[in-house]
């Protein structure tokens, strides 16, 4: 392996792992929130509070970004909102929903591409068990 290589591969990892911990952190907090709420809100509670957690830990948490599209060079303000992103790296979408839906994995997919960000969650607060609504996409494929 040329020397080249080698900081290059360092450098993947330790993106690597800052990921895992920022999506790690943001499960914990959604978890938490989850606990004390359980299910049944409107999302935008989920929302402010997954997000005070987050900045109660030391992250930089932007609610409610907006994602125009770009077709043919031309930006097209269409009202897409990404619900959170983590440290200018993580997007979260968040639901509310019986179930999540193909649609819901092709939305979160869209947002990663549209935002040029590589990790999204995909958390379902409307279910018994937090861990059963949460999905993970690495560069828009599930990892599940």
């Amino acid at each position: 392996m040329t020397q080249e290589l080698l900081p290059q591969r360092a450098q993947r990892t330790t993106e690597k792992v800052a990921i895992n911990s920022i999506t790690q952190a943001i499960i914990g907090a959604a978890m938490k929130v989850h606990s004390e709420l359980g299910p049944g809100l409107l999302e935008n509670a989920y929302k402010a509070c997954v997000a005070h957690e987050l900045r109660k830990a030391g992250f930089d948490v932007e609610t409610e970004v907006e994602l125009p599209l770009v077709y043919d060079g031309m930006r097209i303000e269409l009202g897409y909102r990404i619900d959170l992103i983590v440290n200018n790296c993580v997007v979260v979408e968040l639901k509310c929903v019986d179930r999540l839906a193909s649609v819901h994995d092709a939305q979160i997919i869209h947002y990663l591409k549209l935002s040029k960000k590589r990790v999204g969650l995909l958390i379902n607060f409307h279910v018994r068990h937090l861990k059963d609504g949460i999905k993970r996409f690495i560069e828009g494929k599930d990892t599940d």
